[in-house]
């Protein structure tokens, strides 16, 4: 945990908010995901305010990041100035007083000059924290103290103090954008990220990626969508002349399908727009500009068409009819379980289903199956960690969103002495994902010997256990075996 970053005298000054740093040797949480979402990228400044013991200040700064940090205990003397990025990590929840709380949080979003990133702790972990009640939260008995916040109420509270839309990157982590085109171009680079360019080293490889281009997107780019280099090489062409080479080399059933996805992908981004707060045409990102002049008469029956799929979304009946027809994932009489490899060839709306849960509430890092219920609107992100390695793996935590609510919760089974497990893996994945044969292989082989009889019992390490010993075998990776008599 950090030192607090507020800079006036405690009220309360028995507590020694300082005990809550820790020694770190790598990344903390928040801010691996602030990597991963790019919002930490070359050329930005960041201040990590309320630093601690300066573990990620130490970290960015090998990574080749320009960075300082400031702490009240630890680095007293560090600057502070404003900032392309304003770190704020697990600062809020340290803080006692609620008014100094707030002129924090008020503080930090005034030194960020891009993006605040806020991290908290939350409620689920309360039992990591012994305390007795004190102000809002808890006071440990080494006289630290912790406000556990709620999903939603982190949110909430940052939106109400900045004044801002704030996107859930992950439980516990937000970003609040000084800029809306920022905020809609990090919920593009969420719902629909860019299409990947095609290395282009001489002529013949620049028309390669830009036929490549126009069949995954479904029409041509724009000179400053493309790579420089790409655009480099393709500049001695006149315009006729590339429409004349791509019409030559694409394939028009692939650029027609790439077409019908772009279409769809950008009917997701509006409707994800929607439900976080949609701004003018003008501040999409580039990319989403052109797909609607591209396939759409106008952003205005964009908007429409997106509309209603947010409505559908609402359906019972409509969306438990794209979970029948969905090509992808297991269907059982309460929910969708789909990998997260397989995510994106759902059905539109139960792609928007998801999406709109994870920037409600955030999607937590690591999950592997993601289950959708039918009824009542509530996605889990389940975490097996072993899902490739084990032929049945055993589950972790599982994070729900309700999105009638938006609250949100997390289940741990770490220390679970009989833990959920998977059967018939292929099942969550595509129909052509390359694992598919192999662990339907397994599947096909453990139904054979029998021990799918009793499926009232092999839903747990226990119970499946016990089956594997009834019939006779046991498991080799993903080999079912006959089992050696003691």
């Amino acid at each position: 945990m950090r030192g607090h970053a507020g800079g006036g005298a405690s009220r309360l000054p028995t507590v020694e908010r300082h005990l809550t740093a820790i020694g770190r040797a790598d990344l903390s949480a928040p801010v691996r995901q602030a990597l991963a979402d790019r919002q930490l990228a070359t050329g930005r400044s960041v201040l990590d305010y309320g630093c601690g013991r300066g573990a990620d200040v130490r970290a960015l700064q090998r990574l080749g990041c320009t960075v300082d940090g400031w702490d009240p205990f630890f680095r007293p003397g560090g600057r502070i100035e404003p900032a392309d990025v304003v770190l704020l990590t697990y600062v809020l929840n340290v803080i006692e007083d609620p008014a100094e709380r707030r002129v924090t949080l008020s503080k930090a979003w005034e030194l960020a000059t891009s993006v605040l990133v806020v991290s908290a702790r939350l409620t689920w972990e309360k039992s990591k924290v012994r305390g007795e009640n004190f102000g809002d939260g808890l006071l440990t008995s080494r006289r630290t103290f912790q406000h556990l916040f709620g999903p939603s109420e982190l949110r909430t509270y940052v939106e109400e103090v900045t004044g801002a839309r704030v996107v859930s990157a992950a439980p516990g982590v937000v970003y609040v954008f000084k800029d809306e085109t920022a905020r809609l171009a990090f919920l593009a680079q969420r719902v629909v990220p860019d299409a990947e360019w095609l290395a282009s080293e001489d002529t013949t490889t620049a028309i390669a990626a830009l036929v490549d281009y126009v069949e995954r997107r479904g029409r041509p780019p724009r000179l400053d969508e493309t790579p420089r280099a790409t655009a480099e090489l393709l500049a001695q062409f006149k315009s006729g002349e590339l429409k004349r080479l791509v019409r030559e080399s694409a394939d028009p059933g692939t650029v027609a399908e790439g077409a019908k996805r772009t279409t769809l992908n950008t009917l997701l981004y509006l409707a994800v727009e929607l439900f976080n707060g949609r701004g003018p045409f003008g501040s999409l990102p580039l990319s989403v500009q052109m797909d609607v002049r591209s396939f759409f008469s106008s952003y205005r029956e964009a908007c429409r068409r997106s509309d209603r799929l947010l409505l559908k979304l609402r359906d019972d009946g409509y969306v438990r009819d794209a979970m029948n027809a969905s090509l992808v994932g297991k269907l059982t009489p309460t929910a969708l379980y789909v990998h997260r490899r397989a995510i994106d060839r759902m059905p539109t709306v139960l792609r928007l289903y998801e999406h709109c849960a994870s920037i409600a509430a955030g999607r937590p890092q690591e999950w592997a199956i993601a289950k959708l219920r039918h009824q009542g609107r509530a996605v889990s992100w389940l975490d097996y960690p072993d899902f490739d390695r084990d032929p049945h793996p055993r589950i972790l935590t599982s994070y729900l969103v309700d999105l009638h609510s938006l609250e949100a919760s997390q289940t741990s089974y770490s220390h679970s002495a009989n833990r959920p497990l998977l059967h018939r893996k292929h099942e969550f994945l595509a129909p052509d994902d390359p694992d598919v044969p192999r662990y339907q292989r397994l599947t096909e082989a453990e139904a054979k010997a029998g021990l799918y009889e009793n499926p009232h019992l092999i839903g747990t390490e226990a119970g499946w256990e016990a089956e594997l010993v009834r019939c006779g075998r046991t498991l080799r990776g993903h080999r079912l075996v006959r089992r050696v008599a003691d």
